[in-house]
Order: structure tokens, then C-alpha cells, then sequence
């Protein structure tokens, strides 16, 4: 319920955790002779990511060495995602490709665990079709890995945790980070918003915020370890802090994060823009580590597609949002999200959308065509739009953001970006990404990954950027 005050699960739960782990470690070592080694793939956000994460830290507890390869693997745990039927199809298809793995390799152990894990039809048709995975549980069974594997491991059978709640944050979880200088920290978990097409709200519970003092020790602990982009997550990062009696909102807490010392940038998503405040936005203008880049999802330019959403926001309120942005910081690079296809959507409430972007101006986005959701309102709603028609509209709206973003990426040509260094893909090549979180392609020493530099852009097209190194930074 909106004001309620959240819940924590006690210390001495996570210490329970922590016995389950020494005695699960010990049936591993007598099941393989050796140290067990997992695989661990995400599929999702950046949310599921840091969740795998933490998942990582409790299989660390458990003496668990990390593979990059299933066939490697004595556990192979996949992290769901249930926002698109594509994901869910991904998901089936390679849990699917595991079987004959599991047959020549029985001792070998299958998890699955996430958003698609939590909808009570997956659970069933995994229990029922999928017959040699091992654990499955969902999104408020993460602090219990331990005991699941311990459950396992001593009597051979299935263990399924997929019940619903309680809805309380689990800290002193250990993490075990993926990449040295990008680090997600997630500061409040769940969503108020029950837009109607999303299912998160459903297998990810209510919101409840993180206790400041925790996310700005984690913060520190990022920068000490040499983390120079930092993402602070959230279903909705807006509404961050109306859960507790801290007194402190997400524009206070980005500010706090921003007074930690040291180098580094601060982003954040995903931002709500029927919570999104001119405070917040002052915020992002006046702490000098946020980077002036403002995921902002829009969905739909049409009020009446919006209000069908639930998304509580209209076209103007958006716009003036985007307006003041501009106003307090004119280097603003602003993406979002946008929704297809909507059930009923008009060609006059698509032609609202497309006249959104050409005013808006965004560096990308991401489109989709929607994707019912059973269990969700929007899915029940008369959809008489055909796929085909669809399709058309998607081509023009990415056809219109690949002509903005010609034009946005030709505005760089000659400039210099101060950007945080990536391996590239190709050899010989770096990638810098800068503050409003564009990708340059350049020539470099793979010495310069994890350090900040400063790049000139020589060549930009509409989705891939080249420059030159100026001045190693940092």
C-alpha cells in the first residue's frame, strides 16, 4: 500500500543463510570430489543483473568457482525475465537445449530462478514439462539460495520456492560483480504503478526503499573498489524513500551519492515521469558526478493511449518535464522507452507518438511492439490492430529516431567527450562511452579499460561513433 513502511528480513535469517551455505559447501565437495563450478546468465534488465549478482555471493558462500559455459558447468542457473513473450521464449528454448547435457551429466544442477519464475503458469508448465530442473524460485526467494541447495542436496528432490512475499529487503547479501568499472546498485526494489500491459508489479511485489545508510556504504565500497560508473536501480528510482521514514527522497539521496569522494558518474533508471520533480532535475544539474543522461520512458505521445496505460502522467506533463530538463541543462541526452501497437491504439494516437519524438529529439530509444501479458488488464483489452499494420508503424517511428539520431550524432563531429574507457570488440579498438551514455569507437591500449579519457569524435553515423584518443584522464 502507498505510505506503508517496509519490512527488512532479520540478521538472524541472513546468518541462517550463512550456516545453510557451510553445510551446503560440504555436500558439494562429497558430490564432485572438487570445487563445483556454476554458470550464471541474465536475462533482463539491469535489475536481474544485479540480482545475479547477489545470487553470485551466496554461491560464493557456498565454494562455488564461476564457468563461462554451461558445458563447463556442475550448475547452470538461468535468471529470467518476464517482461516480453520473446524473453520467456528464449528462456524455454535454452533450458530446453540443456537436456541432453543433464543426460550425460546427471550430477549436474539446473536452477531457474526470476520474474518468469515468480508467474505461478511458468512454475507449473516447468514443474511438469521440464522434469530434470532441479531448484526453481522466484524473486522473493533470492536471499534464500543456501537453503534451497541445502534442501536439494539432501534428499535429491525438486525444491520449488515460487510462493509470493514476503515483501522485505534482504541486506549483508555479498555480491559478486561482473565488471570493474560499471557497478549497479540498487536502491529500492518493486512498483506502485500497475501500468496495465507490465507484469513486474506482479512477480516483483510493492515498492520498498533501501535504508539510505546501506546504498551510500555500498557506494563507497563501489568507488573504493575502483567502480567508476555507478547505477543506482529501481523499478521506479522516483519513488524512492516513500517507504521508509528516513525523510529522504531520490533527489536527496542522488545528492548524498554525489558528496561520496572521488571520480566517478552516477546514473540512474528507471525513472517514472508521473514521479519524475523540477527538484530531481536541479539535482541532476547541480551534483557534478550525475551524468546529464535521463532515461525517461514515454511509452505513448497520445493521452488517450497513456490514460489506457495507467501510465497517471499526459503528453503535456511529459513535455514540460522534457522542457525544464533542456532548461537546466542543455546538454541533456534523453532516451526512452515506447510501446507499439498498443491494444486499440489509432493511427491518429501513433501519429501523437511520432510527433512526440520529432519534438522531443532523444539520442535513441527502445521500441517495441506490445507484448500481452497474461495476467495483466491490457491483455483482456480488444486489439483489432494486425500485425502487419504493426509492423508498418514500428518501421516509421525507428525510420523517424534514425533520422533524429543522424542528426544528434552529426552535432558531435569535432567535439571532445570525457568518456569512460571499455574493451572493444574488435582488436585493436577501445570503446569510450560518455556521460549522456554514447558509445565512440577508438584506436587505444587496453591499458586505458576502467579509466576515464577524452575523446574527439571524427566520424559519426547514425548508430556508430569513431574518434581519437585527446588525453588519457584518470
Amino acid at each position: 500500500m502507498p505510505g506503508k513502511i517496509n519490512s527488512f528480513v532479520p540478521e538472524g535469517e541472513i546468518q541462517a543463510q550463512k550456516a545453510y551455505a557451510a553445510l551446503a559447501k560440504e555436500m558439494l565437495i562429497r558430490r564432485y570430489g572438487r570445487q563445483p563450478s556454476a554458470f550464471v546468465h541474465t536475462y533482463g534488465c539491469q535489475g536481474n543483473v544485479a540480482d545475479s549478482e547477489r545470487i553470485k555471493g551466496q554461491l560464493d558462500w557456498m565454494g562455488f568457482g564461476f564457468a563461462d559455459s554451461p558445458d563447463d558447468a556442475d550448475l547452470v542457473l538461468y535468471n529470467t525475465c518476464a517482461v516480453r513473450e520473446h524473453a520467456e521464449d528464449r528462456v524455454f528454448g535454452n533450458v530446453g537445449a540443456l537436456k541432453p547435457i543433464k543426460e550425460k551429466r546427471p550430477d549436474m544442477i539446473i536452477a531457474l530462478c526470476g520474474c518468469m519464475m515468480q508467474q505461478d503458469r511458468i512454475a507449473s508448465r516447468i514443474k511438469k514439462s521440464y522434469p530434470y530442473v532441479n531448484i526453481v524460485f522466484g524473486t522473493y526467494a533470492l536471499y534464500r539460495v543456501p537453503q534451497m541447495f541445502y534442501e536439494y542436496l539432501s534428499d535429491g528432490k525438486r525444491v520449488f520456492d515460487t510462493a509470493p512475499g514476503p515483501e522485505a529487503i534482504a541486506e549483508g547479501i555479498p555480491a559478486v560483480r561482473d565488471s570493474g568499472a560499471r557497478g549497479w546498485l540498487p536502491i529500492m526494489y518493486g512498483c506502485n504503478n500497475f501500468c496495465t500491459y507490465c507484469i513486474v508489479p506482479y512477480v516483483r511485489g510493492r515498492e520498498r526503499s533501501r535504508r539510505p545508510g546501506e546504498i551510500l556504504a555500498e557506494a563507497e565500497r563501489l568507488v573504493g573498489s575502483g567502480v567508476k560508473d555507478i547505477t543506482l536501480l529501481g523499478q521506479n528510482v522516483n519513488s524512492y524513500g516513500k517507504t521508509l521514514d528516513a525523510g529522504v527522497d531520490f533527489a536527496a539521496l542522488l545528492r548524498a551519492v554525489n558528496d561520496i569522494p572521488g571520480d566517478f558518474l552516477i546514473r540512474f533508471m528507471t525513472s517514472h515521469p508521473k514521479d519524475c520533480t523540477k527538484d530531481l532535475l536541479d539535482a541532476m544539474a547541480q551534483c557534478g558526478k550525475v551524468a546529464r543522461h535521463l532515461h525517461l520512458p514515454v511509452q505513448s505521445g497520445s493521452d488517450t493511449v497513456l490514460a489506457r496505460m495507467h501510465r497517471g502522467y499526459t503528453r503535456e506533463k511529459y513535455l514540460s518535464l522534457i522542457s525544464y530538463a533542456k532548461q537546466v541543462m542543455p546538454d541533456i541526452s534523453l532516451t526512452s522507452d515506447i510501446i507499439v501497437g498498443f491494444p486499440g491504439e489509432t493511427e491518429a494516437e501513433f501519429e501523437d507518438t511520432l510527433s512526440l519524438v520529432a519534438e522531443v529529439g532523444y539520442t535513441s530509444l527502445f521500441t517495441f511492439i506490445y507484448s500481452k501479458r497474461p495476467g495483466t488488464p491490457a491483455a483482456e483489452l480488444e486489439d483489432p490492430v494486425t500485425r502487419a499494420e504493426k509492423n508498418r508503424r514500428f518501421k516509421a517511428l525507428t525510420d523517424l529516431q534514425e533520422s533524429i539520431a543522424a542528426k544528434n550524432r552529426a552535432a558531435m563531429n569535432g567535439r571532445v567527450f570525457r568518456t569512460l574507457v571499455e574493451p572493444g570488440e574488435e582488436p585493436g579498438m577501445l570503446m569510450g562511452r560518455t556521460a549522456g551514455n554514447v558509445a565512440i569507437l577508438f584506436p587505444g591500449d587496453p591499458s586505458l579499460v576502467g579509466s576515464f579519457a577524452s575523446l574527439r569524435v571524427t566520424e559519426a553515423l547514425n548508430w556508430i561513433v569513431k574518434g581519437e584518443l585527446v588525453l588519457p584522464a584518470g
